[in-house]
């Protein structure tokens, strides 16, 4: 297969630059996974670099899967050899290969953000800080945050100043211990220990720097610092590290992403040379000019001018509409005529949002309508109860110390271990600083220095300590499959999931859960155990997600970035929202709501639609909110039809194209409506009579309380929208 074949000219001036520092700046559909995969191929087949001195690292498992089945076709069986993954799961590999050198445990777990927020909670009590003055997730927040600066448990202290510091210095202090003592790490601690390993051990650095001739870092604008030191340190001998990214697609800086990672890539490497992939292969000229629009107005960018050789395609629609319930119906029948009418299959048409509340208007409207979906960003499969209680198992046939899991599962199914005991157990060894499982084995052994219990608690925690030991000798012998299957009988957990009344479908979560265990059958029983586990944590919703034939899919505007879709409604255009209103006072959150704005709409092929609520239930319900700020800035031009006019007025002028904001109040009202009052009797197509039970004027319009019949109820409704008449008494 020619390498080279079917490139346009940037992506082939972006494979054949091999030496030296490279910036590849790619436009959304401007093929970057095609240039990345070829490059590696190029460098591989025709500029002899061994596949195993390649190094590229992407940010989900979902982009790396699409990387090593694209190298496969073009290279064959030798791209096994090469070394591809998210930065976290490199990061593991890395740890459990030479993190004994840093006192690691070849098996330690990876604990997930609820995990982590367990002994954050834990630390809390010992150190008789209330959570009601100082959020555990805040502080969570605040360790995770230091950790993506390089800062460990002792910098922060260092530095600590203001008394919130101080307190989240004692936590992040004891959260360290007991992670250590639990023999886990977290996810920001894979970057954090990675690179201090690197530093510390320059025999240990040499190693691999020797080996990767070559780094290749997919998505560079969502590096946070440790992520991009690692890649730097790895590349500091021969220089040859190539990054790809774009910063008009930067979102994720609550996850501590650094922008100026990419915008001073040139800043860091003089010599860098800079390539811009700017033809877009994926939308219609219509919405590629759209999101040029809006990004454009942003000031921390890399410009480039995107363009395709695509039809002009339909004009985007704006639509508005009462309040979410009605909105999610609108986008609903759109939905079912593009599929009835013009032949879209729903798999190929995604609703887009900026916060997963707006999801249930949504889900509502499906399920009434029965339109088959799938909801990306709800209750991740992995974290379902039922099979983070299987999970928590297999990690204690690992490590029987590790609390956090011990606690989840002492007690369930029920064995008549009750709270009371447990609270026992769990001051002791925070006492004694070890752990609940060795407590539990000094108690069973008589050690008098230990609590003593009832005896039929004491029976009880004996049974518990006898079925891990079971489970865990069995375990040595067994599959990973295997294993699941002995915990799930030795437990008797399919009685227990089956019980309640959504038993059926916890019993079908933990059937495809054992499903994916299959993947790692033929490991042997303690690397299955292990690459198994690390699985299972480094995954991802978007991991699950399947690309089911009759399903539309729901998903946040934060994780659709990667992804494609024929048609894209994106719902709650209203300022508060999109943007939210945490970022409306910091012009830097305010830009990257933008680039949100902008990431949603470059997600359509061919069809886009745009929808805003006059009220919304999570944004207060009451009053009227403004239309989005960035409506402001698509071209008149490239939408069909005037929107309703709204609170936030809007027409053209002979001067500018763009929807703009009159500032002075038009009267929306008609004469007849403007002359109801409280306890004249309306009349509503949907709802029927009613009577005026309140009036509130503005200088806009006017919000008409009104009583309906006891099936009805209250509605409150605005004069100038709702489609009312006044009768006659």
């Amino acid at each position: 297969m020619n390498i080279l074949e079917g490139l346009n000219k940037e992506q082939l001036k972006a494979v054949e630059t091999v030496d030296g520092p490279l910036l590849i700046v790619a436009g959304p559909g401007t093929g970057k996974t095609r240039v990345i995969t070829h490059r590696i191929a190029y460098l591989v087949n025709q500029f002899g670099v061994k596949p195993h001195r390649i190094a590229a690292m992407t940010f989900t498992n979902k982009a790396a899967r699409e990387m090593r089945e694209r190298l496969q076709a073009l290279m064959g069986p030798i791209s096994n050899n090469l070394t591809i993954g998210t930065f976290h799961s490199v990061c593991a590999n890395i740890l459990r290969r030479d993190g004994h050198h840093i006192g690691l445990d070849r098996g330690f777990l990876i604990y997930d953000s609820d995990d982590q927020l367990k002994l954050i909670k834990g630390c809390m009590e010992e150190h008789e800080i209330d959570p009601r003055k100082f959020a555990p997730r805040a502080i969570q927040s605040h360790i995770s945050a230091a950790k993506s600066s390089l800062i460990d448990a002792e910098g922060y202290a260092i530095h600590a100043q203001s008394y919130l510091e101080e307190v989240i210095s004692r936590i992040y202090k004891r959260y360290q211990e007991l992670i250590r003592r639990n023999k886990a790490l977290d996810f920001d601690d894979l970057l954090l220990s990675t690179y201090q390993m690197f530093n510390t051990n320059e025999a240990l650095l040499k190693k691999y720097q020797t080996r990767y001739i070559h780094i290749l870092v997919d998505e560079f604008q969502d590096t946070n610092i440790p992520q991009y030191r690692i890649a730097q340190q790895l590349a500091d001998q021969y220089k040859n590290i190539c990054v790809v990214g774009d910063p008009d697609q930067s979102i994720y800086s609550w996850r501590n992403a650094d922008i100026r990672n990419i915008l001073n890539f040139k800043k860091d490497y003089p010599e860098a040379q800079i390539i811009t992939l700017e033809e877009n292969y994926r939308s219609t000229e219509t919405i590629l000019s759209a999101a040029q629009s809006v990004i454009s107005k942003n000031q921390e960018r890399v410009d480039k001018e995107l363009w395709t050789t695509n039809t002009k395609g339909s004009l985007i629609k704006i639509t508005e509409e009462h309040d979410e319930e009605e909105e999610a119906q609108s986008v609903i029948r759109e939905v079912e005529r593009l599929v009835d009418t013009d032949g879209y299959n729903r798999s190929e048409i995604a609703i887009m949002y900026r916060v997963n509340a707006q999801s249930r208007a949504l889900e509502e409207a499906c399920l009434r309508y029965g339109v088959p979906y799938q909801i990306i960003g709800g209750v991740k499969f992995y974290q379902r109860r039922e099979v983070k209680d299987i999970i928590a198992y297999l990690r204690l046939l690992m490590n029987p110390h590790e609390d956090v899991s011990l606690t989840r599962i002492i007690n369930i199914p029920n064995r008549g271990i009750g709270q009371r005991t447990l609270d026992e157990l769990i001051q002791y060894g925070r006492t004694n600083e070890i752990s609940i499982f060795s407590v539990i084995q000094g108690i069973i052994k008589q050690d008098n220095n230990m609590p003593s219990l009832p005896a039929r608690s004491i029976r009880a925690i004996t049974d518990f300590l006898n079925l891990i030991r079971l489970l865990s000798k069995e375990s040595q012998e067994l599959d990973i499959v295997e294993t699941i299957d002995k915990i799930l009988e030795h437990t008797g957990y399919q009685h227990f999931a089956q019980k309640d009344e959504r038993g059926e479908e916890r019993w079908e979560n933990i059937l495809e859960f054992r499903g994916l265990a299959q993947e790692f059958k033929n490991m042997g029983p303690e690397e299955g155990l292990i690459t198994f586990l690390e699985s299972v944590s480094l995954s991802t919703d978007l991991d699950t997600m399947e690309d089911e034939a009759g399903s539309l899919t729901l998903i946040t505007l934060h994780q659709a970035k990667g992804l494609e879709f024929s048609a894209v409604f994106i719902v709650g255009i209203e300022d508060g929202l999109l943007p939210h209103l945490r970022s409306m006072n910091d012009p830097g959150q305010l830009e990257e709501e933008r680039r949100l704005f902008y990431v949603g709409i470059t997600r359509a092929k061919s069809r886009l639609y745009l929808y805003r609520a006059f009220h919304r239930r999570i944004m207060g319900g009451n009053g009227q909110n403004d239309a989005s700020r960035f409506l402001d800035d698509i071209p008149r031009n490239l939408i069909a039809g005037l929107p309703v006019i709204s609170t936030r007025q809007r027409l053209i002028t002979p001067k500018n194209d763009s929807l703009k904001t009159i500032k002075q109040p038009i009267r929306l009202v008609s004469d007849s409506k403007s002359k109801i009052r409280i306890g004249d009797k309306i009349s509503h197509p949907k709802f029927g009579v009613g009577i005026i039970v309140n009036r509130v004027a503005t200088d806009q319009d006017i919000e008409l309380t009104v009583a309906f019949d006891k099936n009805k109820g209250i509605k409150r409704l605005l004069a100038s929208y709702a489609p009312i008449e006044k009768l006659e008494s």
